[in-house]
């Protein structure tokens, strides 16, 4: 394999003859000089190719895009980008790109982006743009975060299956699909799975994966496949045990994500986080003005204004909404004991936006069966998971956590679906 070196290297190879390769990123041609920029994962860098070169005619026809390889002398230029640039000595096409792009990689300084529909058509092109691709590279660093938390607080990794016999959640928006001669559903979450491994005796799991959502939503925030992380803790008090550990989890992943990006305009928030219960919230609202739709829920206009509120009062960009009523909480959420209408339920609010759900769960079997039956929903077919917890199971709790809503407002993206690499929503399958 031919030895070559990224493009954020190059300073330090000045004086030598380095090969880079990447795509030709702009392509500028006059009468005895071409300045070609090459791009590649970590970066850009110009090279340049004089008149007497071999490579001057083949680089003068070459397209926009077309994949390259390029071996010349690093050269210090203080007008060059990033102050180097190489004097080419040879280019090699790899793969040329058709001459019209069906999308712009390189727009125009200050030219309108296209279109989100039509970029996601083309979504491996628009990930070409250095800016798209650094979402990713954050995403990255973040997880590491998280998996460096879990891997330091004893936490066991397991990987759920995602055809389920039974719905996770209370509701209908699953995915039916035919499994052989009866029905399965795509899993909401993992979350009996999660639960089964506490009653395993793990104490301590995470998972990641893709999660199913039947919901006929065309929001900012909402897609129908969706990477989550989940995780679920033994031996706990409260819900508020759960709290703690998930505060751990988000302050490790944004010093990862700081640690590699430290230009990138984020606060890595300070422990604890202010909690606020559903009743607290709802008088803290009304005292803002604002409107609630649902005594027992909050709108999205509600979660921003709570975030202002506790920015403002507190300086902090999270904040979790704890106690939830129970017409609002899973089955499977424990209720309070002292007032058994609240459940131990909290979502996390970050920028304004719900990006966890979390609750401590009911592990008594008779009291599971109780509440299923308050919701309506058919012992029979519940009769696998409530199982677990008849031969002794610790209590516990968990979270289920969206990624691409945490990245969506430290990046301060329009959408998730910029969050994601291939979204999936109500409209969209390809690519």
């Amino acid at each position: 394999m031919l030895k070559a070196i990224h493009t954020k290297d190059a300073n330090m190879h000045t004086g030598e003859s380095q090969t880079f390769q990447g795509f030709a990123h702009a392509i500028r041609v006059q009468s005895k000089i071409i300045f070609v920029i090459l791009r590649d994962i970590s970066g850009t860098i110009q090279c340049v190719v004089m008149k007497d070169s071999q490579a001057f005619d083949l680089v003068k026809d070459m397209s926009l895009e077309s994949v390259i390889r390029v071996t010349g002398v690093v050269k210090e230029e203080k007008n060059a980008p990033g102050g180097v640039e190489v004097q080419v000595d040879n280019v090699e096409i790899l793969s040329s790109a058709d001459p019209v792009l069906p999308i712009p990689v390189d727009a125009k300084k200050g030219g309108e982006e296209t279109d989100a529909p039509i970029r996601f058509d083309y979504r491996w092109i628009d990930l070409r743009k250095p800016e798209k691709a650094e979402i990713f590279k954050v995403w990255t660093e973040f997880e590491k975060g998280w998996r460096t938390y879990w891997s330091e607080n004893g936490f066991t990794q397991l990987y759920a299956p995602y055809f389920m016999s039974t719905p996770s959640e209370t509701g209908a928006e699953v995915f039916e699909v035919n499994y052989f001669d009866k029905k399965a559903y795509l899993a909401q979450s993992p979350q009996f799975y999660k639960q089964m491994a506490i009653a395993s005796g793990f104490e301590r799991v995470f998972m990641t994966g893709p999660v199913f959502r039947a919901e006929l939503s065309f929001t900012t925030r909402h897609l129908t496949e969706f990477t989550g992380w989940d995780f679920e803790v033994g031996f706990i008090e409260s819900h508020h045990d759960v709290v703690d550990f998930e505060e751990g989890m988000i302050v490790s992943g944004f010093e990862a994500v700081k640690s590699v990006f430290p230009n990138l305009d984020i606060t890595i928030p300070k422990r604890p986080f202010p909690r606020i219960s559903m009743v607290e919230a709802k008088k803290i609202l009304a005292g803002l003005g604002i409107a609630s739709p649902e005594e027992h829920d909050v709108s999205p206009e509600e979660e921003r204004a709570l975030s202002e509120y506790v920015l403002k009062e507190h300086g902090h960009e999270f904040v979790f909404l704890t106690d939830y009523h129970k017409s609002k909480s899973a089955f499977y959420h424990m209720r309070h004991p002292d007032n058994p209408d609240y459940s131990r339920r909290a979502d996390l609010i970050y920028r304004g936006l719900e990006v966890t759900t979390l609750a401590q769960r009911e592990h008594r079997p008779e009291i599971l069966e109780r509440q299923a039956k308050e919701k309506g929903m058919d012992l029979e077919a519940l009769k696998d998971y409530v199982n677990f917890f008849r031969f002794g199971c610790p209590p516990h709790g968990g979270a289920g956590i969206g990624p691409g809503r945490f990245i969506m407002k430290m990046l301060d993206l329009p959408n998730v679906r910029e969050a994601t690499y291939l979204p999936r929503d109500v409209k969209r399958l390809n690519p």
